[in-house]
């Protein structure tokens, strides 16, 4: 009840702020220059990300170093420094699957960074969700973590903005957000509506989210798009954390596959001028017509702060209105070739000083780089290895075979040393922490035949492929061409073909124990055995295993 009262007191200011702005009176058919700021899923990356996570792809096929908080403040400077009316948001994510440096620490030094950054809002991704509500009203109003205390600093303060949800409720269907904030810019109020996706519960653990209900992101963004329209706010935009997945491009192409978000922008009231998009991890800058046929950018900036998705408004001081013909977008790299912030890089090197003795802790060793990305047939030899520490890990439970799911392998594993000077082809623990950052706990289930038989057909649905990495104990041929729910022949589990009426002690995490990612078969599992964090799987895995090799990619087999 102290947060909700909290939120009720918030909730009030920003009204307070509406009443503030400029009269509808002023400068008749003059217009003021405002420019939004935005990025998506950063995680807590306060250094500059390695691998393909810290690589921007043009559209040539080229591709540039980009990333890191200390330059992407910079950037953030300059282009604020254009435009003498500007301010920054963010399409959540901005925690949760952390590197060591912020995720030590609870996210803390990643709060802020925003904070620096001055940031005006933000909408919560799933990731906010990942400890907990109150852990998230934590790092919105502040205070000393309730175990741990404060690790990082001495105190909290929590963010200096807030974290919308129009569409996240109790489950008597009472507010567990704001569902918008208000910026005075260029003297004229503008609404910012944030909705995440309606489809979190499958994303996160069920008992990160006991007690909250997510809506409809349309249902949710008109209504309160119309209750902003009524108290004369008329330039409106959105903070969508959902996003769509693109074919290959540069980061101001729009070539979108069919999704939910640009679904979503082709339903939304043309009340709103424009939407900022994520949870994909794509780049994309697109215009997606309103319900009334009038264009307006719908854009995303990649992730862990490589882009910066800048909309350019111009707005008539008169109606408070968007004059949508002159509105402009681009996607702005976060390069390297920067001054970095000294502020900032002042923050990060703390975060790091204070996270290196554990970061770089030694924990095995590696003989060639072990890439996340699968290979044509979606097996990838970090998925590999991943599954087969974890059946390792769980053999004492009777495990057979171990399945983890790809959107939980946050990184890759690099040969090269790192820049703390570890050597090559060492893996430190922050590396294993990076690619495993969620602390999701082993569990070893009992499926039939048939229900492993289901859960492999499960990897393909309406909205996309996920294709789980397996143990060197299970294998299976598959066709794409073929139906879904009849793609995969031939499975065998140490050698031997699947019975469909047979038991197999089956050993995944508890997010998809609990049918996370769409994996509803694992729910029909019995005999449930606890084992470790996947994150102690793995580097157990690695300290019994030096010098380890990447496995051959043979255990799915895609048919032609």
């Amino acid at each position: 009840m102290k947060f909700t009262s909290r939120l009720v007191v918030l909730a009030a200011a920003l009204t307070t702020v509406v009443a503030a702005a400029t009269p509808a009176s002023a400068a008749p058919d003059a217009t003021t220059d405002v420019r939004v700021i935005a990025f998506n899923d950063l995680h807590g990356n306060l250094e500059p990300p390695g691998g393909s996570s810290g690589k921007v792809t043009l559209s040539n096929g080229s591709t540039v170093l980009a990333g890191g908080a200390a330059y992407l403040a910079t950037h953030v400077k300059q282009l604020r420094s254009q435009v003498r009316d500007s301010f920054v948001v963010s399409s959540g994510d901005n925690v949760g699957a952390s590197p060591l440096a912020s995720a030590l620490f609870h996210d803390e030094p990643t709060v802020d960074l925003l904070n620096t950054l001055g940031v005006k809002a933000s909408v919560v991704g799933n990731h906010e969700f990942d400890k907990g509500y109150q852990e998230l009203m934590r790092k919105q109003f502040g205070g000393c973590h309730p175990k741990d205390g404060c690790q990082f600093r001495d105190s909290f303060p929590g963010a200096k903005f807030p974290m919308l949800g129009s569409n996240v409720y109790f489950e008597n269907g009472l507010p567990a957000l704001l569902p918008f904030s208000v910026q005075v810019s260029g003297g004229v109020p503008i609404g910012i509506i944030g909705a995440t996706l309606k489809d979190l519960p499958s994303v996160v653990t069920p008992e990160a989210i006991k007690g909250l209900k997510f809506g409809d992101e349309v249902e949710a963004i008109n209504r309160t798009a119309g209750f902003l329209d009524l108290l004369g706010i008329k330039a409106q935009i959105v903070l969508l954390h959902q996003g769509d997945n693109t074919e290959a491009a540069g980061p101001d192409d729009c070539k979108l596959r069919p999704g939910p978000a640009a679904a979503i922008a082709a339903k939304v009231t043309p009340k709103v001028d424009a939407i900022f998009t994520g949870h994909s991890h794509q780049q994309y800058n697109c215009a997606i017509n309103d319900p009334a046929g009038q264009p307006r950018p719908v854009i995303q900036g990649a992730s862990f702060g490589r882009l910066l998705s800048v909309v350019d408004f111009k707005i008539d001081r008169r109606t408070r209105d968007v004059v949508r013909a002159k509105t402009k977008a681009h996607n702005e790299i976060v390069t390297r070739d920067v001054a970095p912030d000294p502020e900032v890089a002042k923050l990060v090197d703390e975060a790091k000083t204070k996270s290196a003795p554990i970061a770089n802790k030694a924990v095995g060793t590696i003989t060639a780089d072990l890439p996340a990305a699968g290979v044509a047939s979606g097996e990838s030899a970090l998925g590999d290895v991943l599954a087969d520490g974890q059946l390792e890990a769980t053999k004492t439970n009777g495990a057979q075979l171990a399945m983890t799911n790809p959107g939980g392998i946050r990184a890759d594993l690099t040969y090269k040393s790192s820049p703390a000077g570890e050597g090559d082809g060492v893996v430190t623990y922050g590396e294993a922490f990076t690619v495993q950052p969620f602390a999701n706990i082993m569990q070893t289930i009992t499926l039939t035949g048939a229900n492993l038989k289901n859960v492999l057909e499960q990897q393909w649905s309406a909205t996309g492929t996920r294709i789980l990495q397996i143990s060197d104990t299970l294998h299976y041929t598959y066709s794409a061409a073929a139906p879904i729910g009849s793609k995969v022949s031939n499975i065998t589990v140490g050698g031997k073909a699947v019975d469909p009426a047979a038991s197999y002690r089956v050993s995944v995490n508890n997010f998809l124990a609990a049918g996370g990612d769409g994996f509803t078969e694992f729910t029909k599992g019995t005999n449930l055995t606890g084992g470790p964090v996947d994150l102690d799987a793995l580097i157990a895995y690695l300290g019994a295993h030096p010098g380890l090799t990447p496995p051959a990619a043979n255990r799915i087999t895609a048919a032609s």
